[in-house]
């Protein structure tokens, strides 16, 4: 039997694959590359980025270029390294408090996508913390508990862990067990670390291109491939997810505006529900595929897990609901889903094309077997 997964599970599923490579042995201190150059006479806002080189942080290098910031990276150099060759590299290991590099710096700007233990980013933000305009901590909407609660807005409660376990842990991979409370303790020590310096940002679902989880990716890339394609649970059921692309413009939007305080980062302005993103996507990229809606109860019966085997569908009982109208009302835009499915698409095709084989999705076996008995059973 496979064990039932929790609301928590459903968010940070897939944290240690998208982290995997940043878990790697650290490398020795290596040169930096050439700096960026600035326009003559300009004075360029800067900005530190902690991480930088897989899935947002890319992203937000961009959107920082492109809104006339010079860049900074942090990191180990292990994930990516060939990317951003004009960029200054300074390279570090929070696991094993190898910050030297970090020391009698300034910034306009530090955003910290790296930060799962709250001592790591403790310890950055009391360096960094002095010389900086703002600090922002890219946290998530899993910071919020389990409970009866099932609509989060940036005032709701947050997990919290005992002493003994925020001791004891020490690493990013030890951090994966208690995800929810070491991201929402991680806020609280960049809080105290920076006081009325700290932007907080609480992403839900990151998708889009470049989104190796495939907690996204696995919707086009099956409706591309056409025929008969499991629908889980409920059409009217709401879906929330924000494009990495967005995400990244937008944090260095809430840069320039010197934001501080919490932000739940999630789409839509209205809702989006699983039938409109599933045909929408159809007729997006053009497919032949037809849908069967397939009960939560007979995929319970079925053993299909949620948000595993089908991203994005989470039952009912277990869904829900983070509020973002603080967000909008700080500049969050959402460009047109369609251009997320068929850019995602596009990426998906290109970089590891149709042979590509998914890790613990829905396999096409297993997909005919459940639809084929559940219409036996309304035979």
């Amino acid at each position: 039997m496979n064990t039932p997964l929790n609301r928590r599970d459903f968010i940070g599923t897939g944290l240690v694959a998208g982290l995997g490579a940043a878990l790697a042995p650290t490398l020795g201190a290596a040169p930096s590359p050439r700096a960026q150059k600035d326009a003559p006479g300009s004075a360029a806002k800067t900005m530190l980025i902690l991480g930088g080189t897989q899935f947002l942080g890319p992203q937000l290098v961009r959107a920082a270029q492109e809104a006339g910031y010079r860049v900074t990276l942090f990191n180990r150099g292990r994930t990516n390294p060939h990317l951003f060759p004009e960029l200054e590299k300074i390279r570090g290991d929070r696991n094993l408090e190898v910050l030297e590099g970090l020391f009698d710096r300034s910034f306009d700007i530090v955003v910290d996508t790296s930060g799962y233990v709250p001592k790591h980013v403790q310890r950055t933000a009391e360096i960094l913390g002095p010389n900086c305009g703002r600090y922002i901590f890219v946290s998530t909407v899993s910071v919020y508990p389990e409970g009866d609660e099932r609509v989060f807005d940036e005032g709701s409660p947050v997990t919290v862990l005992d002493q003994e376990t925020l001791k004891s842990v020490k690493t990013i991979r030890e951090s994966f067990p208690f995800y929810s409370g070491m991201k929402a303790h991680c806020e609280k020590a960049a809080a105290a670390a920076a006081p009325g310096k700290v932007l907080s940002i609480r992403p839900g679902l990151i998708v889009g291109p470049g989104d190796t989880s495939d907690r996204f990716t696995y919707w086009p890339a099956r409706i591309a491939r056409g025929g008969d394609i499991l629908a889980p649970g409920v059409r009217e059921s709401s879906t929330q997810f924000v494009d990495v692309r967005d995400l990244g413009e937008w944090i260095v939007r809430t840069a320039d505006a010197r934001l501080v305080g919490t932000f739940n980062a999630v789409g839509f302005r209205g809702v989006v529900t699983m039938e409109e993103l599933l045909y929408g996507s159809k007729i997006v990229i053009g497919s032949d595929c037809k849908f069967t809606w397939v009960s939560e109860e007979f995929l319970a019966e079925q053993e299909v897990q949620p948000w595993l085997e089908l991203p994005l569908w989470v039952p009912e009982a277990s869904k829900s609901t983070y509020k973002n109208e603080a967000a909008i009302g700080a500049g969050l835009t959402f460009r047109p889903v369609g251009d997320t499915v068929r850019d995602t698409l596009a990426w998906h095709l290109e970089d590891r094309g149709a042979a590509y084989e998914w890790r613990g999705k829905l396999t096409p076996e297993k997909e005919a077997r459940v639809l084929a008995a559940w219409r036996a059973r309304g035979s």
